[in-house]
Protein backbone atom coordinates (compact mmCIF):
# COMPACT_ATOMS: atom_id res chain seq x y z
CA UNK A 1 0.00 0.00 0.00
CA UNK A 2 1.27 3.49 -0.81
CA UNK A 3 -0.02 6.94 0.16
CA UNK A 4 -2.06 8.15 3.12
CA UNK A 5 -5.58 6.77 2.88
CA UNK A 6 -8.37 8.10 5.11
CA UNK A 7 -11.40 6.06 6.18
CA UNK A 8 -14.15 8.66 6.01
CA UNK A 9 -17.54 9.57 4.60
CA UNK A 10 -16.09 12.86 3.35
CA UNK A 11 -16.98 16.49 3.92
CA UNK A 12 -20.46 15.97 2.47
CA UNK A 13 -22.32 12.69 2.33
CA UNK A 14 -25.72 11.16 2.03
CA UNK A 15 -24.92 8.80 4.92
CA UNK A 16 -22.05 9.62 7.30
CA UNK A 17 -22.08 6.04 8.61
CA UNK A 18 -21.15 4.74 5.15
CA UNK A 19 -17.43 5.39 4.88
CA UNK A 20 -15.08 4.91 1.97
CA UNK A 21 -11.36 5.40 1.48
CA UNK A 22 -10.01 8.80 0.45
CA UNK A 23 -6.61 10.06 -0.67
CA UNK A 24 -5.22 12.22 2.12
CA UNK A 25 -2.06 14.04 0.95
CA UNK A 26 -1.22 16.16 -2.09
CA UNK A 27 1.52 15.28 -4.57
CA UNK A 28 1.52 11.59 -3.76
CA UNK A 29 1.39 8.25 -5.54
CA UNK A 30 -1.38 6.04 -4.21
CA UNK A 31 -1.79 2.29 -4.39
CA UNK A 32 -4.01 -0.04 -2.40
CA UNK A 33 -5.46 -3.47 -3.14
CA UNK A 34 -7.72 -6.10 -1.63
CA UNK A 35 -7.94 -9.83 -2.18
CA UNK A 36 -11.12 -11.81 -2.81
CA UNK A 37 -11.72 -15.52 -3.49
CA UNK A 38 -10.24 -16.35 -6.88
CA UNK A 39 -12.79 -17.01 -9.62
CA UNK A 40 -13.32 -17.21 -13.36
CA UNK A 41 -16.13 -15.47 -15.20
CA UNK A 42 -16.28 -18.19 -17.88
CA UNK A 43 -19.92 -18.86 -18.65
CA UNK A 44 -20.98 -16.03 -16.31
CA UNK A 45 -21.67 -12.32 -16.52
CA UNK A 46 -19.02 -10.16 -14.86
CA UNK A 47 -20.14 -6.94 -13.14
CA UNK A 48 -17.59 -4.45 -11.79
CA UNK A 49 -19.08 -1.45 -9.98
CA UNK A 50 -17.95 1.25 -7.56
CA UNK A 51 -18.60 4.86 -6.60
CA UNK A 52 -16.07 7.70 -6.72
CA UNK A 53 -16.19 11.28 -5.48
CA UNK A 54 -13.67 14.07 -6.18
CA UNK A 55 -14.14 16.40 -3.21
CA UNK A 56 -11.05 18.43 -4.18
CA UNK A 57 -12.55 19.70 -7.46
CA UNK A 58 -10.15 17.58 -9.47
CA UNK A 59 -8.28 19.34 -12.29
CA UNK A 60 -6.21 16.39 -13.46
CA UNK A 61 -6.25 12.85 -12.14
CA UNK A 62 -7.87 9.46 -12.28
CA UNK A 63 -10.73 7.83 -10.44
CA UNK A 64 -10.41 4.37 -11.98
CA UNK A 65 -9.97 0.93 -10.43
CA UNK A 66 -8.37 -2.33 -11.57
CA UNK A 67 -9.16 -6.03 -11.45
CA UNK A 68 -6.06 -8.20 -11.27
CA UNK A 69 -5.35 -11.90 -11.73
CA UNK A 70 -3.79 -14.29 -9.24
CA UNK A 71 -0.33 -14.37 -10.83
CA UNK A 72 0.59 -10.84 -9.67
CA UNK A 73 2.46 -10.04 -6.45
CA UNK A 74 0.03 -8.07 -4.34
CA UNK A 75 2.76 -6.79 -2.01
CA UNK A 76 4.45 -4.93 -4.88
CA UNK A 77 1.23 -3.67 -6.49
CA UNK A 78 1.82 -0.38 -8.32
CA UNK A 79 1.72 1.35 -11.68
CA UNK A 80 3.78 -1.34 -13.42
CA UNK A 81 1.72 -4.26 -12.13
CA UNK A 82 -0.10 -6.06 -14.98
CA UNK A 83 -3.87 -5.90 -14.68
CA UNK A 84 -6.82 -7.63 -16.33
CA UNK A 85 -9.33 -4.77 -16.44
CA UNK A 86 -8.99 -1.05 -15.75
CA UNK A 87 -12.25 0.85 -15.52
CA UNK A 88 -13.42 4.26 -14.33
CA UNK A 89 -13.27 8.02 -14.88
CA UNK A 90 -10.21 10.05 -15.86
CA UNK A 91 -10.08 13.87 -15.85
CA UNK A 92 -7.37 16.23 -17.06
CA UNK A 93 -8.33 19.77 -18.00
CA UNK A 94 -11.06 20.18 -20.59
CA UNK A 95 -9.63 17.74 -23.12
CA UNK A 96 -9.71 14.52 -21.07
CA UNK A 97 -13.02 13.81 -19.39
CA UNK A 98 -13.77 10.21 -20.16
CA UNK A 99 -14.46 6.76 -18.77
CA UNK A 100 -11.61 4.30 -19.27
CA UNK A 101 -12.51 0.73 -20.17
CA UNK A 102 -9.25 -1.09 -20.80
CA UNK A 103 -9.17 -4.85 -21.30
CA UNK A 104 -5.86 -6.68 -21.14
CA UNK A 105 -5.18 -9.70 -23.31
CA UNK A 106 -1.87 -11.54 -23.72
CA UNK A 107 0.10 -8.72 -22.13
CA UNK A 108 -1.43 -5.96 -24.26
CA UNK A 109 -3.84 -3.36 -22.89
CA UNK A 110 -6.70 -2.47 -25.24
CA UNK A 111 -8.59 0.80 -24.71
CA UNK A 112 -12.23 1.04 -25.77
CA UNK A 113 -12.55 2.87 -29.09
CA UNK A 114 -15.75 4.70 -28.24
CA UNK A 115 -15.89 7.88 -26.16
CA UNK A 116 -17.79 7.80 -22.88
CA UNK A 117 -18.02 11.01 -20.86
CA UNK A 118 -17.60 11.00 -17.09
CA UNK A 119 -18.97 13.24 -14.35
CA UNK A 120 -16.72 16.18 -13.40
CA UNK A 121 -18.39 17.67 -10.30
CA UNK A 122 -17.55 17.13 -6.61
CA UNK A 123 -20.33 14.64 -5.84
CA UNK A 124 -20.46 10.85 -5.73
CA UNK A 125 -21.08 8.93 -8.94
CA UNK A 126 -21.43 5.23 -9.69
CA UNK A 127 -19.61 3.51 -12.55
CA UNK A 128 -20.63 0.05 -13.76
CA UNK A 129 -19.03 -2.27 -16.32
CA UNK A 130 -20.89 -5.42 -17.44
CA UNK A 131 -19.20 -8.12 -19.56
CA UNK A 132 -21.43 -10.93 -20.83
CA UNK A 133 -20.64 -14.44 -22.11
CA UNK A 134 -21.91 -13.49 -25.59
CA UNK A 135 -19.05 -10.92 -25.76
CA UNK A 136 -21.47 -8.00 -25.38
CA UNK A 137 -20.86 -5.26 -22.84
CA UNK A 138 -22.68 -2.40 -21.16
CA UNK A 139 -21.28 0.66 -19.35
CA UNK A 140 -23.47 2.63 -16.97
CA UNK A 141 -22.90 5.89 -15.09
CA UNK A 142 -25.23 6.55 -12.16
CA UNK A 143 -27.35 3.54 -13.14
CA UNK A 144 -27.95 5.01 -16.61
CA UNK A 145 -26.70 3.15 -19.66
CA UNK A 146 -24.10 5.20 -21.53
CA UNK A 147 -22.73 2.66 -23.99
CA UNK A 148 -23.33 -0.88 -25.18
CA UNK A 149 -21.75 -2.97 -27.91
CA UNK A 150 -19.48 -5.95 -28.52
CA UNK A 151 -15.92 -6.76 -27.57
CA UNK A 152 -15.34 -7.51 -31.26
CA UNK A 153 -16.39 -4.10 -32.51
CA UNK A 154 -15.38 -1.66 -29.76
CA UNK A 155 -11.93 -3.02 -28.88
CA UNK A 156 -9.08 -4.09 -31.16
CA UNK A 157 -8.37 -7.22 -29.16
CA UNK A 158 -8.71 -9.51 -32.18
CA UNK A 159 -8.14 -8.83 -35.85
CA UNK A 160 -11.35 -7.50 -37.45
CA UNK A 161 -13.84 -10.06 -38.76
CA UNK A 162 -14.19 -8.13 -42.01
CA UNK A 163 -11.88 -5.88 -43.99
CA UNK A 164 -12.09 -3.73 -47.11
CA UNK A 165 -11.49 -5.79 -50.23
CA UNK A 166 -7.88 -4.91 -51.18
CA UNK A 167 -8.46 -6.08 -54.77
CA UNK A 168 -11.57 -4.02 -55.43
CA UNK A 169 -11.32 -1.09 -57.86
CA UNK A 170 -13.72 1.73 -58.58
CA UNK A 171 -15.79 1.16 -61.77
CA UNK A 172 -14.95 3.54 -64.59
CA UNK A 173 -18.53 4.78 -64.84
CA UNK A 174 -18.81 5.48 -61.10
CA UNK A 175 -19.79 9.15 -60.75
CA UNK A 176 -18.78 10.74 -57.42
CA UNK A 177 -19.73 14.30 -58.37
CA UNK A 178 -22.48 15.54 -56.08
CA UNK A 179 -23.09 18.64 -58.27
CA UNK A 180 -22.45 19.29 -61.95
CA UNK A 181 -22.62 22.38 -64.21
CA UNK A 182 -26.14 23.02 -65.52
CA UNK A 183 -26.00 22.10 -69.22
CA UNK A 184 -28.96 24.44 -69.85
CA UNK A 185 -27.21 27.47 -68.40
CA UNK A 186 -25.74 29.73 -71.16
CA UNK A 187 -23.33 32.63 -70.89
CA UNK A 188 -25.11 35.94 -71.60
CA UNK A 189 -24.15 37.75 -74.77
CA UNK A 190 -21.50 40.40 -74.26
CA UNK A 191 -20.57 39.01 -70.80
CA UNK A 192 -16.85 38.88 -71.68
CA UNK A 193 -16.94 42.48 -72.92
CA UNK A 194 -17.70 43.88 -69.47
CA UNK A 195 -14.48 45.53 -68.20
CA UNK A 196 -13.13 44.77 -64.73
CA UNK A 197 -12.45 48.47 -64.08
CA UNK A 198 -13.90 51.69 -65.45
CA UNK A 199 -12.53 55.29 -65.54
CA UNK A 200 -13.35 57.53 -62.61
CA UNK A 201 -15.95 59.99 -63.86
CA UNK A 202 -14.93 63.63 -63.83
CA UNK A 203 -11.21 62.88 -63.60
CA UNK A 204 -9.14 65.46 -65.51
CA UNK A 205 -5.49 65.69 -66.39
CA UNK A 206 -3.70 67.97 -63.89
CA UNK A 207 -2.70 71.33 -65.35
CA UNK A 208 0.93 70.88 -64.25
CA UNK A 209 1.21 67.42 -65.83
CA UNK A 210 4.25 67.28 -68.17
CA UNK A 211 4.03 64.36 -70.60
CA UNK A 212 7.74 64.53 -71.32
CA UNK A 213 8.69 64.35 -67.63
CA UNK A 214 5.73 62.53 -66.14
CA UNK A 215 4.83 60.22 -69.02
CA UNK A 216 1.51 59.87 -70.72
CA UNK A 217 -1.33 60.67 -68.35
CA UNK A 218 -3.77 57.83 -67.77
CA UNK A 219 -7.15 58.55 -66.20
CA UNK A 220 -7.64 56.76 -62.81
CA UNK A 221 -9.98 53.77 -62.71
CA UNK A 222 -12.29 52.15 -60.17
CA UNK A 223 -13.87 48.65 -59.86
CA UNK A 224 -16.74 48.14 -62.25
CA UNK A 225 -19.89 47.19 -60.29
CA UNK A 226 -21.22 45.43 -63.40
CA UNK A 227 -18.23 43.09 -63.56
CA UNK A 228 -19.03 39.68 -62.01
CA UNK A 229 -15.80 37.84 -62.68
CA UNK A 230 -15.25 34.96 -65.12
CA UNK A 231 -18.53 33.38 -66.13
CA UNK A 232 -19.29 30.03 -64.46
CA UNK A 233 -22.43 28.03 -65.15
CA UNK A 234 -24.64 27.40 -62.15
CA UNK A 235 -24.43 24.04 -60.39
CA UNK A 236 -27.24 21.50 -60.18
CA UNK A 237 -27.63 18.15 -58.43
CA UNK A 238 -25.99 15.38 -60.41
CA UNK A 239 -28.70 12.87 -61.37
CA UNK A 240 -25.99 10.21 -61.92
CA UNK A 241 -24.38 10.69 -58.49
CA UNK A 242 -23.66 7.36 -56.79
CA UNK A 243 -21.90 8.59 -53.67
CA UNK A 244 -18.28 8.30 -52.64
CA UNK A 245 -16.95 4.95 -53.74
CA UNK A 246 -15.37 2.66 -51.20
CA UNK A 247 -14.23 -0.90 -51.43
CA UNK A 248 -16.74 -3.53 -50.29
CA UNK A 249 -16.21 -5.47 -47.08
CA UNK A 250 -15.09 -9.08 -47.22
CA UNK A 251 -14.36 -11.70 -44.58
CA UNK A 252 -10.88 -11.28 -43.17
CA UNK A 253 -8.86 -14.39 -44.06
CA UNK A 254 -6.56 -13.72 -41.09
CA UNK A 255 -9.33 -13.47 -38.50
CA UNK A 256 -9.23 -16.13 -35.79
CA UNK A 257 -12.18 -16.17 -33.43
CA UNK A 258 -11.84 -16.62 -29.68
CA UNK A 259 -15.00 -17.85 -27.98
CA UNK A 260 -13.43 -16.99 -24.62
CA UNK A 261 -12.77 -13.39 -25.57
CA UNK A 262 -14.71 -12.20 -22.52
CA UNK A 263 -13.11 -14.64 -20.06
CA UNK A 264 -10.73 -13.74 -17.24
CA UNK A 265 -9.96 -17.09 -15.61
CA UNK A 266 -8.03 -16.13 -12.46
CA UNK A 267 -9.42 -12.88 -11.03
CA UNK A 268 -8.28 -12.44 -7.44
CA UNK A 269 -7.57 -8.79 -6.54
CA UNK A 270 -9.14 -5.36 -6.86
CA UNK A 271 -6.87 -2.34 -6.67
CA UNK A 272 -6.54 1.42 -6.94
CA UNK A 273 -3.36 2.91 -8.37
CA UNK A 274 -3.06 6.59 -9.22
CA UNK A 275 -1.05 9.79 -8.85
CA UNK A 276 -2.70 12.84 -7.32
CA UNK A 277 -1.52 16.44 -7.31
CA UNK A 278 -4.55 17.41 -5.23
CA UNK A 279 -5.85 14.76 -2.86
CA UNK A 280 -9.47 14.20 -1.92
CA UNK A 281 -10.72 11.43 -4.22
CA UNK A 282 -12.88 8.90 -2.39
CA UNK A 283 -13.83 5.37 -3.44
CA UNK A 284 -16.73 3.44 -1.95
CA UNK A 285 -19.24 0.63 -2.48
CA UNK A 286 -16.98 -1.64 -4.55
CA UNK A 287 -18.96 -4.53 -5.98
CA UNK A 288 -17.92 -7.55 -8.07
CA UNK A 289 -20.74 -9.92 -8.93
CA UNK A 290 -22.49 -11.73 -11.79
CA UNK A 291 -25.94 -10.13 -11.62
CA UNK A 292 -26.51 -6.75 -13.32
CA UNK A 293 -29.91 -6.33 -11.66
CA UNK A 294 -28.41 -6.86 -8.22
CA UNK A 295 -25.75 -4.24 -9.05
CA UNK A 296 -28.48 -1.79 -10.07
CA UNK A 297 -30.27 -2.35 -6.78
CA UNK A 298 -27.04 -1.82 -4.85
CA UNK A 299 -26.42 1.43 -6.71
CA UNK A 300 -29.95 2.54 -5.91
CA UNK A 301 -29.56 1.82 -2.19
CA UNK A 302 -26.01 3.18 -1.75
CA UNK A 303 -26.16 6.16 -4.13
CA UNK A 304 -29.50 7.05 -5.70
CA UNK A 305 -31.43 7.19 -2.43
CA UNK A 306 -28.68 9.31 -0.84
CA UNK A 307 -27.60 11.65 -3.63
CA UNK A 308 -30.07 14.45 -2.83
CA UNK A 309 -28.94 14.59 0.79
CA UNK A 310 -25.33 14.67 -0.33
CA UNK A 311 -26.10 17.49 -2.76
CA UNK A 312 -27.79 19.50 0.00
CA UNK A 313 -24.75 19.09 2.26
CA UNK A 314 -22.46 20.09 -0.60
CA UNK A 315 -24.47 23.25 -1.28
CA UNK A 316 -24.27 24.21 2.40
CA UNK A 317 -20.51 23.57 2.48
CA UNK A 318 -20.00 25.61 -0.70
CA UNK A 319 -22.02 28.53 0.68
CA UNK A 320 -19.96 28.44 3.88
CA UNK A 321 -16.71 28.30 1.88
CA UNK A 322 -17.67 31.29 -0.26
CA UNK A 323 -18.70 33.24 2.83
CA UNK A 324 -15.36 32.51 4.53
CA UNK A 325 -13.44 33.50 1.42
CA UNK A 326 -15.34 36.77 1.24
CA UNK A 327 -14.67 37.45 4.92
CA UNK A 328 -10.95 36.82 4.46
CA UNK A 329 -10.84 39.21 1.50
CA UNK A 330 -12.76 41.86 3.46
CA UNK A 331 -10.37 41.45 6.42
CA UNK A 332 -7.34 41.82 4.15
CA UNK A 333 -8.82 44.94 2.54
CA UNK A 334 -9.50 46.39 6.02
CA UNK A 335 -5.91 45.73 7.12
CA UNK A 336 -4.60 47.34 3.95
CA UNK A 337 -6.75 50.42 4.56
CA UNK A 338 -5.50 50.70 8.15
CA UNK A 339 -1.90 50.38 6.99
CA UNK A 340 -2.38 53.12 4.38
CA UNK A 341 -3.90 55.44 7.02
CA UNK A 342 -1.08 54.67 9.47
CA UNK A 343 1.55 55.34 6.81
CA UNK A 344 -0.10 58.66 5.98
CA UNK A 345 -0.22 59.77 9.64
CA UNK A 346 3.51 59.14 10.12
CA UNK A 347 4.59 60.54 6.77
CA UNK A 348 6.41 57.37 5.80
CA UNK A 349 8.62 57.75 2.75
CA UNK A 350 9.35 54.88 0.37
CA UNK A 351 13.10 55.49 0.69
CA UNK A 352 13.08 55.74 4.51
CA UNK A 353 15.01 52.87 6.06
CA UNK A 354 12.66 52.99 9.05
CA UNK A 355 9.48 52.51 6.98
CA UNK A 356 6.95 50.02 8.17
CA UNK A 357 7.04 46.45 6.82
CA UNK A 358 4.22 44.59 5.13
CA UNK A 359 1.25 43.41 7.13
CA UNK A 360 0.56 39.71 6.64
CA UNK A 361 -2.95 38.73 5.65
CA UNK A 362 -4.25 36.23 6.97
CA UNK A 363 -12.29 1.60 -0.34
CA UNK A 364 -15.67 0.97 1.86
CA UNK A 365 -18.70 -0.83 0.61
CA UNK A 366 -22.27 -1.70 1.35
CA UNK A 367 -23.50 -5.23 1.91
CA UNK A 368 -24.41 -7.94 -0.51
CA UNK A 369 -21.04 -8.81 -1.99
CA UNK A 370 -19.32 -5.41 -1.91
CA UNK A 371 -15.67 -5.27 -0.84
CA UNK A 372 -14.91 -3.30 2.32
CA UNK A 373 -11.47 -1.74 2.98
CA UNK A 374 -11.28 -0.96 6.73
CA UNK A 375 -9.31 1.79 8.49
CA UNK A 376 -7.69 2.25 11.89
CA UNK A 377 -9.71 3.71 14.77
CA UNK A 378 -8.36 7.18 14.13
CA UNK A 379 -9.95 7.28 10.67
CA UNK A 380 -6.71 6.92 8.69
CA UNK A 381 -5.22 3.98 6.86
CA UNK A 382 -1.49 3.94 7.64
CA UNK A 383 0.62 3.17 4.62
CA UNK A 384 3.86 1.51 3.69
CA UNK A 385 5.45 1.07 0.30
CA UNK A 386 4.25 -2.53 0.05
CA UNK A 387 0.76 -3.92 0.60
CA UNK A 388 0.27 -6.77 3.04
CA UNK A 389 -2.12 -9.25 1.50
CA UNK A 390 -2.36 -11.22 4.74
CA UNK A 391 -3.32 -8.31 7.03
CA UNK A 392 -6.96 -9.15 7.70
CA UNK A 393 -7.19 -6.78 10.68
CA UNK A 394 -7.01 -3.60 8.55
CA UNK A 395 -9.51 -4.59 5.90
CA UNK A 396 -12.05 -7.32 5.21
CA UNK A 397 -13.06 -8.83 1.97
CA UNK A 398 -16.61 -9.98 1.32
CA UNK A 399 -16.83 -13.00 -0.86
CA UNK A 400 -18.53 -12.91 -4.25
Amino acid sequence: MAGLWKHTSGKWSGDHDDKGIQTGEDYRFYAISAEFPEFSNKGRTLVFQFSVKHEQKLDCGGGYMKLLSSHIDQKSFGGDTPYSIMFGPDICGFETRKVHAILSRNGTNHQIKRKISCATDQLSHVYTLVLRPDANYTILVDNVEKRRGTLYGDWDILLPKQILDPNATKPEDWDERDYIPDPEDKKPEGYDDIPKEIPVSGAEKPEDWDDEEDGEWVPPTKPNPEYKGPWVPKQIKNPAYKGKWKAPMIDNPDFVDDPDLYVYPNLRYVGIELWQVKSGTMFDNILICDDPEYAKQMAKETWEELKDTEKDEFDIAEARRREEEKKEMDDEDHLDDEKDEDDGDHGVDEDDDDSYGDIDGGLGGGGGGALDLQADDDGEIDHSDEADADDDEDRTHDEL
